[in-house]
């Protein structure tokens, strides 16, 4: 299901609604449709938050979260709070470590940018950045397929991404975009500070962000299927980037 809503004010699902209380994420209410397993433990989490919890029916919930599959829980009132590029870069500086960010470029399908994040945060990423136009918005779809990876990465929303890419740039950050004419990923260099460019399925980047790119990488693919779901891909990008700085 394509999910249209651009509002980050929406949360449904068990897994990201705990996630977004254990993180600290502002929310309003809760609204709930059952008892017993893990909506106990939103419950109390919610209680121990001071949070206004609302019995309620699935059509309710149905209706808060444009008919998402909520799991019996809808949060109401959290919100994905963007930061800049810069405070991005000031996060790896904080650590003592070699930045490592995510670019999504035309990621539409609100499933991909969920699994990408989710598996940013999992590879310990900075954070990622997406564009404002032509691409998917924080909303509960992206929220509930990153199982609530999206209350711990941080998000940086920009209005021209070549810019943002110029600033990276700018601050010595190598960007790496991924494209079927680069060169084969498991020969490239990811011990630097780096940002892996990730483009749609169907068109991959677009042109102006992949000129910006210092290096283009691929996948070597062996089958009649010339591509991969780009959260897919990206996942194997971003765990090559882990195997190099740990070995």
């Amino acid at each position: 299901m394509t999910d249209n809503n651009n509002n980050g004010d929406i949360i449904a699902g068990r897994n990201p609604v705990i996630e977004a209380l254990k993180s600290g994420k502002l929310i309003d209410t809760i609204y709930i449709s059952g008892e017993g397993g893990s909506l106990n433990l939103i419950r109390r989490l919610a209680k121990e938050k001071n949070i206004v919890v609302k019995d309620t029916q699935d059509k309710k919930l149905s209706s808060l979260c444009n008919n998402a599959s909520h799991q019996g829980v809808v949060a109401v009132g959290a919100y994905s709070e963007y930061i800049s590029v810069e405070e991005l870069l000031e996060i790896s500086r904080k650590k003592g470590t070699k930045p490592f960010i995510i670019i999504c470029d035309e990621i539409e399908d609100p499933h991909n940018l969920g699994a990408i994040i989710r598996t940013a945060e999992s590879a310990g990423a900075d954070g990622i950045i997406i564009p404002k136009r032509h691409c998917a918005s924080i909303s509960p779809t992206v929220y509930k397929t990153s199982a609530g990876a999206v209350s711990w990465l941080p998000v940086a929303k920009v209005s021209n991404l070549a810019s943002a890419i110029d600033f990276l740039k700018e601050n010595n950050v190598w960007i790496y975009g991924t494209d079927a004419s680069g060169e084969d990923y498991t020969k490239t260099d990811f011990t630097g500070a780096c940002a892996i460019v990730i483009g749609s399925e169907g068109f991959g980047m677009s042109r102006l962000v992949q000129k910006k790119c210092d290096f283009l990488v691929k996948l070597p693919m062996f089958g009649k299927i010339t591509s991969l779901n780009a959260s897919v891909a990206g996942g194997i990008f971003m765990y090559e980037v882990v195997r190099q700085r740990r070995a």
